[in-house]
């Protein structure tokens, strides 16, 4: 669900806290902000007084250290962590937060904004991340700890400039978890005796509420607040794991949370002043590599935000700031790209570290585009970092033309002047003044309008929003035989539109009988209770008979297996059979025996398979089974990093007691050769049965 970030003391008192899935690249002269002008969407809340208003880009760098300045670049923010210890620099300075001043004082004179992780009550005695409510529970605990805080905000003030302080990475979401989302909880903050907390209530909520309480009694008016708000808070990690979750109720479900502890209106008279989250602390294939997790986020524009993308996250941003009215300050952004060498950096040599596609996605040829989406849902900074210290780093990232390639591009983007941002709440340019309403047109193009039975046809529906604003939308696509029954369904949720914008969506349909089929498209609220489109004749279609042929595709298993193989769980066997076939005389027969419901796959290694290639997999499904989905993927190797490309067929679009032609696209810039292709079969419930696969072709 979470990172843990433990052991990052031993880092900070040993070294001092060390300082692609490939989009196209643009050269490093390339300056991105001349490239297109800029189009920032709608945003609400306010760029925090004291910053300027243009997207910032900082990076972490240690106390003492000048590759930041030497570098050349005009970086906005240089960032650090404070841990417990902090306050008399870990026994080398007197205990009265001095050293605190310093550092801002270093950043301000190389000419950063200082930033500072205030990462404390980890270290705080009484346990790690599992303890944080039962330390805030602690009288004494927290008398130290918010006495430290308050220090903090004396040498803010006395520095005088504006400071970014971070709070407690991930800990709003340990605290709200260990409370069970109860915001009432008992916490100590008027039973610490501290003066300045007397008029809180001693609860989770009133923790929330101690530090901007002693921002305001010290008058550290130049003290940036930014609250942490972590992607698995709600219990479902929105990024990584639940990515098919509808992304506005477990927003709604942090934001009440947080809204108690000073996200909103409160006693104390002030709130945060802005959002702070981390999309991830280590490059991505460290967790492929290491952990046999995949935390890669798809980079295409078109991803849906029901994936794992960068989409979504940047959605879930957007919500967040609607629902807020905050901005977004993301840091300690992995710094791999796809010219690393997927090994720890050790020793700082070139190319050390974990690959990962953040700064690539950013900065490359695209990156202009995806710098505006992410300021359009509502970021002022983005803040690299590593999270750890064998991951990639600015230092040594060099890309495949020699150059170090946050240096260059992230330098070329800020010395063209970066990219400007409203500093205040911003309506859509676009919005017809008597146009509240959502509404909207469609169209569905077919990819052929006669279709032999068996066969496949594609469904490109476009959607045009000719009214006002709709989030979470569902965009519905039905097929209906001439009888009224429906064969044929595909619905995208979480969709969100603005005036004037168009998306697209593919549906892949097999057709199952020579029949006259009728598609129709509509537009829903993520509830389907409001209908606000309906378009009972988008497309015709025309079943017709079969040509048989004989069977000419590469994988058509006439002569065995052909190196396939499955996994177990689900599946116990896997052969060459004539009971079925696509074409020819047999198919790969699979054997399905599920107690339980249950998964898995059926591939083969290093097909010979070109890059872009569509591939099509022909499944024949026996009736009554409980299959509930099936998804033809295609995974690249290392040199890829372990890239994974699918499609989700769920049983409303299969058709039982026929075949099924089911496809994937490999990516255009796929590494060859492939890792795999394969087939990944779920079932619902306990069923025994054969599924049979023919005709694997390309």
């Amino acid at each position: 669900m979470y990172t843990s970030r433990a052991g990052i003391l031993r880092t900070l008192l040993v070294l001092t806290l060390l300082p692609l899935l490939a989009c196209q690249q643009g050269a490093p002269s390339e300056n991105l902000t001349t490239r297109r002008k800029s189009l920032i969407g709608p945003v609400d809340g306010h760029v925090p007084a004291g910053l300027p208003s243009r997207l910032l880009v900082g990076l972490f760098e240690d106390t003492g250290k000048t590759w930041m300045k030497d570098s050349g670049v005009p970086w906005d923010v240089r960032y650090r962590y404070f841990i417990k210890g902090w306050i008399n620099n870990y026994g080398w300075s007197p205990a009265d937060g001095s050293w605190a001043l310093e550092v801002m004082q270093e950043s301000a004179d190389q000419g950063f904004i200082p930033a500072i992780q205030y990462y404390q009550m980890n270290y705080e005695p009484g346990g790690g991340e599992s303890a944080f409510l039962s330390k805030a529970q602690n009288a004494t605990t927290m008398r130290s700890y918010f006495s430290d805080f308050k220090v903090l905000m004396e040498r803010a003030k006395q520095f005088g400039q504006p400071v970014l302080i971070l709070l407690e990475t991930d800990g709003f979401g340990f605290i709200q978890m260990q409370s069970n989302d109860q915001p009432g909880t008992y916490a100590a903050v008027a039973d610490t005796g501290l003066p300045e907390l007397a008029g809180l209530p001693d609860t989770v909520a009133g923790w929330g509420l101690a530090f901007l309480q002693l921002r305001k009694t010290v008058g550290a008016s130049n003290v940036i607040l930014g609250i942490h708000v972590s992607g698995w808070a709600s219990g479902k990690d929105i990024a990584h794991g639940s990515v098919t979750e509808p992304l506005q109720p477990e927003v709604t479900k942090v934001y009440d949370f947080l809204s108690a502890l000073g996200l909103g209106p409160n006693v104390t008279g002030d709130t945060y002043d802005v959002l702070v989250g981390d999309p991830l602390d280590r490059d991505a294939d460290f967790f492929v590599l290491n952990r046999g997790e995949d935390r890669w986020w798809d980079p295409s524009d078109s991803a849906s935000i029901s994936s794992k993308s960068f989409n979504r996250y940047a959605e879930w941003l957007r919500l967040w700031n609607i629902t807020s009215g905050k901005r977004w300050v993301l840091w300690q952004i992995p710094l791999g790209n796809s010219n690393h060498l997927n090994e720890p950096n050790t020793d700082g040599a070139p190319r050390k570290g974990y690959r990962d596609n953040r700064t690539e996605y950013f900065f490359g040829r695209d990156g202009l585009l995806h710098l505006e989406k992410f300021a359009s849902s509502g970021v002022i900074a983005l803040l690299f970092g590593q999270g750890e210290p064998t991951q990639s780093s600015y230092t040594n990232d060099y890309y495949t033309d020699g150059e170090l390639y946050m240096k260059s591009r992230g330098g070329n983007f800020l010395k063209g002047g970066g990219l400007a941002i409203p500093a205040t709440p911003t309506a859509s340019p676009t919005s017809p003044p008597n146009a509240q309403l959502p509404s909207f047109t469609s169209t569905v193009a077919p990819s052929s309008t006669v279709v032999p039975v068996g066969g496949t046809v594609t469904l490109v529906t476009t959607i045009t929003a000719t009214g006002g604003p709709l989030s979470e939308a569902v965009v519905d696509l039905e097929i209906y035989d001439t009888a009224g029954n429906k064969v044929g369904q595909q619905a995208f949720d979480n969709q969100a539109f603005f005036y004037g914008q168009s998306s697209t969506y593919s549906y892949e349909w097999t057709v199952p009988a020579t029949d006259t089929f009728t598609v129709k498209v509509g537009v829903f609220d993520k509830t389907w209770a409001t209908t606000y489109s309906w378009n009972d004749t988008a497309a015709a279609l025309q079943g017709s008979a079969p040509t048989p042929s004989d069977d000419g595709a590469f994988y058509n298993f006439e002569n065995g297996l052909q190196g396939w193989t499955y996994s177990e769980a689900i599946l116990t066997s896997a052969s060459a059979s004539a009971d079925q076939a696509w074409a020819g005389n047999q198919s790969l027969a699979l054997t399905v025996e599920g107690t339980l419901s249950g998964s898995g796959n059926v591939y083969v290694l290093s097909p010979p398979v070109s890059a872009g290639s569509t591939l099509a997999f022909h499944v024949w499904i026996p009736a009554g089974s409980s299959l509930s989905a099936l998804q033809p993927y295609v995974q690249e190797s290392s040199s890829g990093g372990w890239r994974w490309t699918s499609n989700w067929y769920s049983s409303p679009a299969l058709v039982p007691g026929a075949w099924n032609t089911l496809v994937v696209q490999v990516p255009p810039d796929a590494v060859l050769p492939l890792h795999q292709i394969g087939l990944q079969l779920f079932t619902d419930a306990a069923w025994s049965g054969s599924v049979y696969i023919d005709s694997v072709s390309w």
